[in-house]
């Protein structure tokens, strides 16, 4: 009932010890709090909070758009409704390394277990778009350094993520994720990788935990949990799957209303109440006050 009963701390060291297995974690991306619930009773290991999906939750653009208050703002929604680990999109800091200490140390107080800062110019672009431009090492290394500097709780999760993949090529990008891990960084989430072989190398390449990034109509092929599995990557995270799958019902069926009169055909397609109850709990709310929840819930799922 109400929020999560692990606390943030228990989560980031929950997270730590399933990282150190080396077992490959999967992380839907949560598009609300109601979805992060949804993750966590389908049995997933944690939550990722991607920023594409809060810029488009504005409708905006993914282009550094969104600001720490509004990411950090909805990442605590998010975060604090799961039991499981949330890690969050930081995007390249909201700006200079001192912005980003603050940055680091106020998604901590948001409760997420990790973030990720990216070698990015601001204003960035998604990560599977072409027209990337990327910083220099200096300034990459400074970013994750401040970060590590920042954080408070030694189990917060600081990843690097690197875009230097798509301009400069895959010998790049694996020699700056090694530069990063040096600067700090605990985890590398190397961004728009051509093939499996390339994360292949990339985890070949590493010590520290290796993120895979499974995001539809990317640079990337959907690869399976098996094989990313049996190259040892450790997180895969699908960012945007979740808030496109209801996006797209949700086009399907004002289609159907506006050609029928009617969301009558599109009733299959729906969670049901009961459903909806279930994920949120209803029951316990229920028991809660019986002065002010006192109505049978059995009336009202049936469907």
């Amino acid at each position: 009932m109400l929020y999560a009963k692990t606390t943030p701390a228990e989560k980031r060291r929950l997270f730590r010890e399933r990282l150190a297995t080396g077992e490959l974690l999967q992380f839907p991306g949560a598009f609300n709090p109601l979805s992060a619930k949804l993750i966590q009773s389908k049995g997933f290991d944690g939550v990722y909070i991607s920023g594409a999906v809060l810029a488009a939750d504005l409708g905006l653009p993914d282009i550094g758009l969104t600001t720490l208050s509004e990411v950090a703002g909805r990442g605590e929604q998010i975060a604090r409704m799961t039991d499981l680990p949330a890690l969050i999109d930081a995007d390249t800091g909201f700006g200079e390394p001192l912005n980003l200490a603050r940055t680091v140390q106020t998604l901590e107080d948001a409760g997420v277990a990790g973030l990720h800062i990216e070698d990015q110019h601001n204003p960035k672009r998604c990560g599977h778009l072409d027209g990337k431009n990327v910083v220099d090492d200096n300034t990459a290394i400074k970013r994750i350094k401040a970060a590590v500097d920042a954080r408070r709780d030694e189990n917060l999760l600081i990843m690097a993520r690197t875009d230097i993949r798509a301009v400069e090529g895959l010998d790049a990008a694996i020699d700056r994720a090694k530069m990063l891990v040096d600067a700090g960084a605990d985890a590398i989430f190397p961004e728009a990788m051509k093939d499996l072989s390339e994360f292949e190398a990339m985890r070949a390449a590493l010590d520290v935990p290796v993120l895979a990034n499974m995001t539809e109509f990317g640079k990337s092929e959907l690869f399976t949990k098996k094989q990313l599995a049996d190259i040892g990557i450790n997180i895969v995270i699908y960012p945007v799957s979740l808030l496109r799958l209801a996006m797209g019902s949700a086009v399907r069926g004002l289609d159907s209303l506006r050609e029928t009169g009617s969301f009558q055909a599109s009733v299959p397609e729906m969670q049901t109440r009961a459903d909806l109850y279930e994920t949120l709990d209803y029951e316990a709310y229920n028991h809660f006050d019986s002065g002010i929840f006192n109505f049978d819930l059995s009336t009202h799922t049936k469907h």
